[in-house]
């Protein structure tokens, strides 16, 4: 690197000139000599050189040390000691003004040269570093993301505003805390902390990313939630020298997420509410118009209607009539469920007992005409459950069964009593129509129906009630059936629904 601009500080005159005119043939420039610290400094003011040779010892109130430092100071000029002296004391005091080099007099004109040109690709080195350093910070503090920089140890090197910002941490602070305490970060649901990134970085020495539901506890303790990702810093491919974390606040994010679940929810709600209000119309307008229409031909026959047709009259006029009393009681059923006032009371009944009966009312009410068979291998079925629920729940399965099955079709009612899982599996197996595999998933949604049911009568309220039944009773239900061939619900429930119930609220 010839033609360098070189500034000679030596306190003996003869050997100041030689340093110099050896420099000046190895094609230096000698921007000066100074024989005092004083005059030192002036000259690096006023020529502005990019190498200084420093005599360590030299006359007058400043020694080389102290007028290097005090030259440090003020400018970013690389300097080498010339010395004939290397005690341990001396070395430790020309450390702290960070040298480029030392050239123990006496010297050849190789070893100066040497340690010139070491000294000045050192600087240029350092010079490009500290530029690119500081131009990744700057290009940090202007990111509207929060970064946190940290060395092997994870303690914090580096925070930019966005970083301050989110954990309430000044970088001043921060720096030299471990990562862990600066960002700490919890499971916003279980409140748990969890591991911190940069020591999983550290660990496995690869990006890691922040999962969901996490959130960062700033100094001030308030939770913030968080995404982030964390990744290595390599000194060498094998070798890590920090982890750099960069995280973002998730609070409008997930404010505008809530918002838009709302509306969405709103507008749900709207579309039941106008679907409810039309099926419920449908469905009272039928029984009302045969009511109306045994009504008016009971009047116009009067006394020469025959006691027969007025059977079949009054006949019809009840069966509507119990019609609308189902959809109202179906109804009403739904609104105490929706207002989550849906009376709950668990009681002792004995389940095989209770099926029986069940049966039994529901053949007499239903007039059906299809056979229902049911088994229960156990004698002892005792249990605690609402009675009233159950009666909800089957009686709207056998319903469905029937009302879907063939005449003269046998529907299956099985109870199984497992006392070591201690639930009560109920099985309600029919030979209807089926139900397409693609409307099964959403059964259980109010007025939904399957696409081959929409010609048979139906409010699509009867599963959402037996949903409801068995969710009060902390049970599952679930089905399986193949079109035109016919349908089986499965309902669990546990024996002792009352002990259940309260441990699900524990």
């Amino acid at each position: 690197m010839g033609q360098a601009r070189i500034l000679v500080v030596e306190d003996e005159v003869i050997v100041a000139r030689t340093i110099a005119s050896q420099l000046s043939q190895l094609g230096y420039i000698v921007t000066g000599t100074a024989s005092s610290g004083n005059a030192a400094i002036a000259k690096a003011l006023e020529t502005q050189p990019e190498l200084i040779l420093m005599d360590i010892i030299l006359k007058g109130e400043m020694d080389g040390i102290t007028t290097a430092s005090k030259i440090h100071d003020q400018l970013d000029i690389p300097i080498i000691y010339l010395t004939a002296y290397g005690d341990e004391h001396t070395l430790e005091r020309a450390k702290i003004t960070q040298p480029f080099g030392y050239v123990v007099k006496p010297f050849t004109t190789k070893d100066l040269k040497i340690a010139i040109e070491i000294a000045i690709l050192k600087h240029q080195l350092e010079s490009e570093l500290r530029e690119s350093r500081d131009q990744l910070a700057t290009l940090f503090n202007s990111m509207s993301d929060a970064v946190i920089a940290t060395n092997e140890q994870g303690a914090v090197t580096f925070m930019n505003p966005a970083a301050e910002a989110l954990t309430g941490w000044q970088q001043k602070d921060a720096l030299g805390h471990e990562a862990t305490k600066i960002f700490h970060i919890v499971n916003e649901v279980t409140e748990a902390t969890l591991e911190n990134p940069v020591t999983k970085v550290l660990r496995e020495q690869q990006v890691v990313y922040l999962g969901e539901s996490t959130s960062l506890i700033t100094k001030s303790g308030k939770r913030i939630p968080i995404g982030d990702s964390a990744s290595p810093l390599k000194r060498r491919p094998d070798q890590i020298n920090g982890v750099v974390v960069v995280f973002w606040d998730l609070s409008e994010r997930q404010q505008t997420k809530l918002l838009e679940q709302a509306l969405e929810k709103e507008q749900e709600v709207n579309r039941l509410k106008s679907l409810f209000i039309s099926t419920v119309s449908h469905e009272f307008r039928n029984p009302l118009t045969v009511v109306q229409t045994a009504v008016e031909l009971i009047e116009m026959q009067g006394a020469n209607l025959i006691d027969a047709k007025r059977a079949i009259y009054l006949k019809r006029i009840q069966g509507a009539v119990q019609s609308m009393e189902k959809l109202m009681e179906e109804v009403l059923f739904m609104g105490r469920a929706e207002a989550e006032k849906l009376i709950y009371n668990p009681a002792p009944l004995t389940l095989k007992q209770f099926c029986l009966e069940l049966i039994e009312d529901f053949s007499i009410a239903e007039s059906s005409l299809c056979e229902i068979i049911f088994t229960c291998h156990h004698e002892n079925t005792f249990a605690v459950m609402d009675e009233e629920l159950l009666r909800y729940m089957f009686g709207n399965l056998l319903s469905n069964a029937v009302k879907y099955s063939p005449r003269g079709g046998d529907i299956q009612f099985n109870l199984i009593y497992d006392q070591i899982e201690k639930v009560a599996i109920f099985n309600i197996q029919d030979q209807g129509i089926g139900i397409p595999e693609a409307d099964q998933a959403r059964l259980f949604e109010s007025f939904y129906r399957a696409s081959n049911a929409q010609s048979i009568q139906g409010t699509g309220l009867g599963l959402v009630i037996v949903k409801r039944c068995v969710d009060a009773h902390r049970g599952q239900i679930s089905v399986t059936s193949e079109v035109g061939i016919g349908t089986t619900f499965t309902v669990i429930l546990p024996l002792n629904s009352e002990l259940a119930l309260t441990e699900a609220d524990e």
